[in-house]
Protein backbone atom coordinates (compact mmCIF):
# COMPACT_ATOMS: atom_id res chain seq x y z
CA UNK A 1 0.00 0.00 0.00
CA UNK A 2 1.34 3.43 -0.97
CA UNK A 3 2.04 5.93 1.82
CA UNK A 4 0.52 9.27 0.87
CA UNK A 5 2.72 12.29 1.68
CA UNK A 6 1.65 14.85 -0.94
CA UNK A 7 -0.86 16.96 0.98
CA UNK A 8 0.14 20.17 -0.81
CA UNK A 9 -0.90 18.69 -4.16
CA UNK A 10 -4.24 17.50 -2.82
CA UNK A 11 -5.70 16.14 0.41
CA UNK A 12 -7.70 12.94 0.96
CA UNK A 13 -11.44 13.55 0.70
CA UNK A 14 -13.02 13.70 4.15
CA UNK A 15 -15.74 11.04 4.59
CA UNK A 16 -18.06 13.77 5.86
CA UNK A 17 -17.56 15.77 2.67
CA UNK A 18 -18.32 12.69 0.57
CA UNK A 19 -21.51 12.04 2.55
CA UNK A 20 -22.63 15.65 2.05
CA UNK A 21 -22.23 15.32 -1.70
CA UNK A 22 -23.99 12.02 -2.35
CA UNK A 23 -27.64 13.14 -2.00
CA UNK A 24 -27.02 16.08 -4.31
CA UNK A 25 -25.42 13.85 -6.93
CA UNK A 26 -27.98 11.07 -6.71
CA UNK A 27 -31.35 12.55 -5.72
CA UNK A 28 -31.39 16.36 -5.43
CA UNK A 29 -30.13 16.96 -8.95
CA UNK A 30 -32.04 20.15 -9.79
CA UNK A 31 -30.33 23.21 -11.21
CA UNK A 32 -29.76 25.58 -8.25
CA UNK A 33 -30.54 28.55 -10.47
CA UNK A 34 -34.03 27.28 -11.37
CA UNK A 35 -36.99 29.04 -9.79
CA UNK A 36 -39.07 25.95 -9.03
CA UNK A 37 -39.14 24.25 -5.63
CA UNK A 38 -36.52 21.62 -6.43
CA UNK A 39 -34.20 24.31 -7.72
CA UNK A 40 -34.69 26.35 -4.56
CA UNK A 41 -33.90 23.29 -2.43
CA UNK A 42 -30.61 22.83 -4.30
CA UNK A 43 -29.86 26.55 -4.03
CA UNK A 44 -30.40 26.39 -0.28
CA UNK A 45 -27.68 23.75 0.00
CA UNK A 46 -25.31 26.03 -1.89
CA UNK A 47 -26.01 28.86 0.55
CA UNK A 48 -25.47 26.61 3.58
CA UNK A 49 -22.06 25.72 2.16
CA UNK A 50 -21.26 29.36 1.40
CA UNK A 51 -22.02 30.33 5.00
CA UNK A 52 -19.73 27.58 6.36
CA UNK A 53 -16.84 28.61 4.14
CA UNK A 54 -17.22 32.27 5.13
CA UNK A 55 -16.72 31.40 8.81
CA UNK A 56 -13.00 30.90 8.16
CA UNK A 57 -12.62 34.15 6.22
CA UNK A 58 -12.48 37.79 7.38
CA UNK A 59 -15.77 39.44 8.24
CA UNK A 60 -17.43 41.87 5.89
CA UNK A 61 -17.18 40.15 2.55
CA UNK A 62 -18.91 37.95 -0.01
CA UNK A 63 -17.94 34.61 -1.47
CA UNK A 64 -18.07 33.68 -5.15
CA UNK A 65 -17.84 30.00 -6.06
CA UNK A 66 -15.46 29.09 -8.88
CA UNK A 67 -14.09 25.93 -10.48
CA UNK A 68 -10.95 26.23 -8.37
CA UNK A 69 -8.29 28.62 -7.12
CA UNK A 70 -6.75 29.11 -10.57
CA UNK A 71 -10.00 30.57 -11.85
CA UNK A 72 -10.41 32.65 -8.68
CA UNK A 73 -6.93 34.12 -9.05
CA UNK A 74 -7.49 34.87 -12.74
CA UNK A 75 -10.78 36.59 -11.90
CA UNK A 76 -9.09 38.74 -9.27
CA UNK A 77 -6.04 39.71 -11.32
CA UNK A 78 -7.73 40.22 -14.69
CA UNK A 79 -10.78 41.87 -13.19
CA UNK A 80 -8.98 44.29 -10.88
CA UNK A 81 -8.82 48.02 -11.66
CA UNK A 82 -6.16 49.08 -14.16
CA UNK A 83 -2.73 50.02 -12.87
CA UNK A 84 0.51 48.39 -11.83
CA UNK A 85 0.80 44.95 -10.28
CA UNK A 86 3.27 43.81 -7.63
CA UNK A 87 3.75 40.14 -6.79
CA UNK A 88 6.45 37.77 -5.52
CA UNK A 89 8.90 35.52 -7.37
CA UNK A 90 7.74 32.41 -5.47
CA UNK A 91 4.04 32.70 -6.30
CA UNK A 92 2.09 29.87 -7.90
CA UNK A 93 2.01 29.79 -11.70
CA UNK A 94 -1.67 30.75 -11.59
CA UNK A 95 -0.52 34.15 -10.33
CA UNK A 96 2.82 34.55 -12.11
CA UNK A 97 1.56 33.52 -15.53
CA UNK A 98 -1.56 35.67 -15.24
CA UNK A 99 0.49 38.67 -14.11
CA UNK A 100 2.92 38.08 -16.99
CA UNK A 101 -0.01 38.11 -19.41
CA UNK A 102 -1.21 41.38 -17.91
CA UNK A 103 2.29 42.78 -18.38
CA UNK A 104 2.22 41.85 -22.07
CA UNK A 105 -1.09 43.68 -22.28
CA UNK A 106 0.58 46.87 -21.07
CA UNK A 107 0.33 46.87 -17.28
CA UNK A 108 3.44 47.67 -15.23
CA UNK A 109 4.60 44.58 -13.33
CA UNK A 110 7.08 44.26 -10.46
CA UNK A 111 8.21 40.87 -9.14
CA UNK A 112 9.63 41.02 -5.61
CA UNK A 113 12.58 38.74 -4.83
CA UNK A 114 12.82 36.64 -1.69
CA UNK A 115 15.73 35.85 0.60
CA UNK A 116 17.32 32.48 1.17
CA UNK A 117 14.57 31.83 3.72
CA UNK A 118 11.89 32.36 1.08
CA UNK A 119 10.53 35.53 2.68
CA UNK A 120 9.96 38.94 1.16
CA UNK A 121 12.02 41.87 2.43
CA UNK A 122 9.51 44.47 3.59
CA UNK A 123 11.84 47.40 2.83
CA UNK A 124 12.15 46.25 -0.78
CA UNK A 125 8.39 45.74 -0.90
CA UNK A 126 7.76 49.27 0.36
CA UNK A 127 9.85 50.69 -2.49
CA UNK A 128 7.93 48.71 -5.10
CA UNK A 129 4.42 49.23 -3.70
CA UNK A 130 3.94 52.90 -4.49
CA UNK A 131 1.17 55.12 -5.92
CA UNK A 132 0.18 53.87 -9.37
CA UNK A 133 0.14 50.26 -8.24
CA UNK A 134 -3.43 48.92 -8.38
CA UNK A 135 -2.93 45.36 -7.14
CA UNK A 136 -0.57 43.48 -4.85
CA UNK A 137 -0.84 39.67 -5.02
CA UNK A 138 0.93 37.53 -2.43
CA UNK A 139 0.55 33.92 -1.28
CA UNK A 140 -0.07 33.32 2.42
CA UNK A 141 1.56 29.86 2.69
CA UNK A 142 3.87 28.83 -0.12
CA UNK A 143 2.74 25.64 -1.82
CA UNK A 144 6.26 24.33 -2.40
CA UNK A 145 8.24 25.28 0.70
CA UNK A 146 5.53 26.13 3.25
CA UNK A 147 6.88 29.54 4.32
CA UNK A 148 4.37 32.11 5.57
CA UNK A 149 4.76 35.55 4.03
CA UNK A 150 4.12 38.74 6.07
CA UNK A 151 0.75 39.22 4.43
CA UNK A 152 -0.67 41.67 6.97
CA UNK A 153 2.29 44.04 6.55
CA UNK A 154 2.20 43.74 2.77
CA UNK A 155 -1.54 44.44 2.72
CA UNK A 156 -0.95 47.57 4.78
CA UNK A 157 1.67 48.74 2.29
CA UNK A 158 -0.79 48.10 -0.53
CA UNK A 159 -3.51 50.16 1.12
CA UNK A 160 -1.11 53.06 1.77
CA UNK A 161 -0.40 53.12 -1.97
CA UNK A 162 -4.12 52.94 -2.82
CA UNK A 163 -3.88 49.37 -4.13
CA UNK A 164 -6.00 46.28 -3.55
CA UNK A 165 -4.43 43.26 -1.87
CA UNK A 166 -5.06 39.75 -3.22
CA UNK A 167 -4.11 36.79 -1.03
CA UNK A 168 -3.65 33.29 -2.45
CA UNK A 169 -4.70 31.41 0.70
CA UNK A 170 -5.04 27.98 -0.92
CA UNK A 171 -2.50 26.32 1.38
CA UNK A 172 -3.33 28.43 4.43
CA UNK A 173 -7.14 28.51 4.53
CA UNK A 174 -8.34 26.82 7.72
CA UNK A 175 -4.77 26.35 8.95
CA UNK A 176 -3.25 29.83 9.21
CA UNK A 177 -5.29 32.92 10.16
CA UNK A 178 -6.05 35.10 7.13
CA UNK A 179 -5.23 38.75 7.94
CA UNK A 180 -8.36 40.93 7.92
CA UNK A 181 -6.65 43.58 5.77
CA UNK A 182 -6.94 41.39 2.66
CA UNK A 183 -9.27 42.68 -0.07
CA UNK A 184 -9.51 39.44 -2.05
CA UNK A 185 -8.77 35.85 -1.05
CA UNK A 186 -8.58 32.77 -3.29
CA UNK A 187 -9.19 29.31 -1.81
CA UNK A 188 -9.68 25.73 -3.01
CA UNK A 189 -11.73 22.82 -1.65
CA UNK A 190 -9.41 19.94 -2.46
CA UNK A 191 -6.61 21.36 -0.31
CA UNK A 192 -8.81 21.04 2.82
CA UNK A 193 -10.19 17.51 2.33
CA UNK A 194 -12.96 18.67 0.01
CA UNK A 195 -13.68 17.71 -3.62
CA UNK A 196 -11.69 18.76 -6.67
CA UNK A 197 -13.33 21.09 -9.15
CA UNK A 198 -14.54 23.81 -6.79
CA UNK A 199 -12.91 26.84 -5.22
CA UNK A 200 -13.89 30.35 -4.27
CA UNK A 201 -12.93 34.00 -4.40
CA UNK A 202 -13.72 36.14 -1.35
CA UNK A 203 -14.23 39.86 -1.94
CA UNK A 204 -14.27 42.49 0.77
CA UNK A 205 -17.42 44.62 0.85
CA UNK A 206 -17.04 47.46 -1.63
CA UNK A 207 -14.56 45.59 -3.84
CA UNK A 208 -15.89 44.97 -7.31
CA UNK A 209 -14.33 43.41 -10.39
CA UNK A 210 -14.81 43.45 -14.12
CA UNK A 211 -16.19 40.00 -15.06
CA UNK A 212 -13.90 37.81 -17.14
CA UNK A 213 -16.60 35.16 -17.74
CA UNK A 214 -19.90 36.22 -19.28
CA UNK A 215 -23.18 34.37 -19.50
CA UNK A 216 -26.13 33.91 -17.19
CA UNK A 217 -24.94 36.36 -14.55
CA UNK A 218 -24.65 33.88 -11.68
CA UNK A 219 -22.60 34.68 -8.55
CA UNK A 220 -23.51 38.32 -8.50
CA UNK A 221 -22.78 38.73 -12.19
CA UNK A 222 -19.08 38.08 -11.65
CA UNK A 223 -18.90 34.37 -12.42
CA UNK A 224 -21.46 33.09 -14.87
CA UNK A 225 -22.10 29.38 -15.10
CA UNK A 226 -24.21 26.71 -13.39
CA UNK A 227 -22.93 25.80 -9.95
CA UNK A 228 -22.64 22.21 -8.76
CA UNK A 229 -24.56 22.00 -5.46
CA UNK A 230 -22.77 18.72 -4.70
CA UNK A 231 -19.29 20.24 -5.03
CA UNK A 232 -20.34 23.29 -3.04
CA UNK A 233 -21.78 21.08 -0.29
CA UNK A 234 -18.59 19.03 -0.14
CA UNK A 235 -16.57 22.25 0.12
CA UNK A 236 -18.83 23.50 2.91
CA UNK A 237 -18.57 20.25 4.87
CA UNK A 238 -14.78 20.29 4.53
CA UNK A 239 -14.64 23.91 5.74
CA UNK A 240 -16.80 23.06 8.74
CA UNK A 241 -14.45 20.23 9.68
CA UNK A 242 -11.42 22.50 9.33
CA UNK A 243 -13.03 24.86 11.83
CA UNK A 244 -14.26 22.20 14.25
CA UNK A 245 -11.02 20.16 14.14
CA UNK A 246 -8.64 23.13 14.06
CA UNK A 247 -6.87 22.46 17.37
CA UNK A 248 -6.78 18.68 16.93
CA UNK A 249 -5.39 18.95 13.39
CA UNK A 250 -2.85 21.59 14.43
CA UNK A 251 -1.49 19.49 17.30
CA UNK A 252 -1.32 16.40 15.10
CA UNK A 253 0.57 18.16 12.31
CA UNK A 254 2.99 19.78 14.74
CA UNK A 255 3.75 16.40 16.31
CA UNK A 256 4.42 14.93 12.87
CA UNK A 257 6.68 17.89 12.03
CA UNK A 258 8.74 17.31 15.18
CA UNK A 259 9.09 13.63 14.34
CA UNK A 260 9.93 14.35 10.70
CA UNK A 261 12.78 16.71 11.58
CA UNK A 262 14.42 13.83 13.45
CA UNK A 263 13.59 11.21 10.84
CA UNK A 264 15.12 13.34 8.08
CA UNK A 265 17.99 14.76 10.13
CA UNK A 266 20.51 14.20 7.31
CA UNK A 267 18.54 16.45 4.97
CA UNK A 268 18.64 20.27 4.75
CA UNK A 269 15.40 22.22 5.09
CA UNK A 270 14.51 24.60 2.26
CA UNK A 271 12.99 27.86 3.47
CA UNK A 272 12.50 29.39 6.89
CA UNK A 273 12.28 26.95 9.77
CA UNK A 274 10.20 29.29 11.95
CA UNK A 275 7.93 31.26 9.59
CA UNK A 276 6.20 28.27 8.04
CA UNK A 277 3.29 25.86 8.09
CA UNK A 278 4.61 22.64 9.70
CA UNK A 279 2.72 20.26 7.40
CA UNK A 280 5.10 21.10 4.54
CA UNK A 281 8.63 19.69 4.64
CA UNK A 282 10.77 20.67 1.65
CA UNK A 283 14.19 19.04 1.91
CA UNK A 284 17.40 18.63 -0.07
CA UNK A 285 20.37 16.32 0.23
CA UNK A 286 23.69 16.48 -1.58
CA UNK A 287 24.11 13.85 -4.26
CA UNK A 288 20.39 13.03 -4.44
CA UNK A 289 18.44 13.24 -7.67
CA UNK A 290 14.83 13.92 -6.70
CA UNK A 291 13.32 12.51 -9.88
CA UNK A 292 15.27 9.28 -9.53
CA UNK A 293 14.34 9.04 -5.85
CA UNK A 294 10.69 9.44 -6.79
CA UNK A 295 11.04 6.63 -9.30
CA UNK A 296 12.84 4.33 -6.88
CA UNK A 297 10.47 4.89 -3.93
CA UNK A 298 7.22 3.86 -5.58
CA UNK A 299 5.54 2.97 -2.29
CA UNK A 300 5.71 6.59 -1.12
CA UNK A 301 3.71 9.37 -2.77
CA UNK A 302 5.71 12.58 -2.36
CA UNK A 303 6.58 15.43 -4.67
CA UNK A 304 9.41 17.34 -6.28
CA UNK A 305 7.45 20.58 -6.07
CA UNK A 306 4.18 21.90 -7.42
CA UNK A 307 2.01 19.20 -9.00
CA UNK A 308 0.89 21.78 -11.56
CA UNK A 309 4.46 22.06 -12.92
CA UNK A 310 5.49 18.41 -12.63
CA UNK A 311 6.99 16.85 -15.73
CA UNK A 312 8.41 20.12 -17.05
CA UNK A 313 11.97 19.00 -16.36
CA UNK A 314 12.85 22.50 -15.13
CA UNK A 315 14.15 23.17 -11.62
CA UNK A 316 11.53 24.68 -9.33
CA UNK A 317 11.26 28.44 -9.78
CA UNK A 318 10.57 28.67 -6.04
CA UNK A 319 13.79 26.91 -5.07
CA UNK A 320 15.78 28.90 -7.64
CA UNK A 321 14.34 32.10 -6.12
CA UNK A 322 15.86 31.03 -2.79
CA UNK A 323 19.28 31.01 -4.46
CA UNK A 324 19.63 27.24 -4.76
CA UNK A 325 21.70 25.87 -7.62
CA UNK A 326 20.08 23.67 -10.26
CA UNK A 327 21.67 20.64 -8.61
CA UNK A 328 20.34 21.60 -5.18
CA UNK A 329 16.87 22.24 -6.59
CA UNK A 330 16.85 18.92 -8.41
CA UNK A 331 17.97 17.21 -5.23
CA UNK A 332 14.99 18.55 -3.29
CA UNK A 333 11.76 16.78 -2.37
CA UNK A 334 8.51 17.96 -0.83
CA UNK A 335 6.89 15.87 1.87
CA UNK A 336 3.38 16.92 2.90
CA UNK A 337 1.32 15.43 5.71
CA UNK A 338 -1.87 16.21 7.57
CA UNK A 339 -5.02 14.99 9.26
CA UNK A 340 -5.00 11.38 8.11
CA UNK A 341 -1.23 10.77 8.20
CA UNK A 342 -0.07 8.44 10.97
CA UNK A 343 3.29 8.50 12.71
CA UNK A 344 3.89 4.91 11.59
CA UNK A 345 3.37 5.92 7.95
CA UNK A 346 5.81 8.81 8.33
CA UNK A 347 8.40 6.54 9.93
CA UNK A 348 8.05 3.91 7.21
CA UNK A 349 8.32 6.55 4.49
CA UNK A 350 11.41 8.07 6.07
CA UNK A 351 13.10 4.67 6.21
CA UNK A 352 12.33 4.03 2.51
CA UNK A 353 13.51 7.47 1.37
CA UNK A 354 16.62 7.51 3.55
CA UNK A 355 17.71 4.05 2.43
CA UNK A 356 17.29 5.01 -1.22
CA UNK A 357 19.03 8.39 -0.76
CA UNK A 358 21.98 6.75 0.99
CA UNK A 359 22.96 5.09 -2.28
CA UNK A 360 23.82 8.45 -3.86
CA UNK A 361 24.48 10.73 -0.89
CA UNK A 362 28.15 11.26 0.00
Amino acid sequence: MTIYLDYQATTPLAPEAFDAMVPLLRDQFANPHSAHRLGRVAAAQVEVARAEILKLLPEGGRLLFTSGATEALNMAIQGAPSGGIVTVATEHAAVLDTVEAQGRAGRDVAILPVGSDGLVDLDQAAKAIRPGVALVAVMLVNNEIGVIQPVAELAELAHRAGALFLCDAVQGYGRVPIPPLCDMVAISAHKIHGPKGVGALWLREGVDLTPVIHGGGQEGGLRSGTLSPALCAGFGAAARLMRERAETDRAHVESLWTAARDLFSQWTLNGSETCRYPGNLNLRRAGVDGARLLSECRDVAFSLGSACASGSGRPSHVLRALGLSDAEARGSVRIGFGRYTTLAELEDAARILNEAAQIWAP
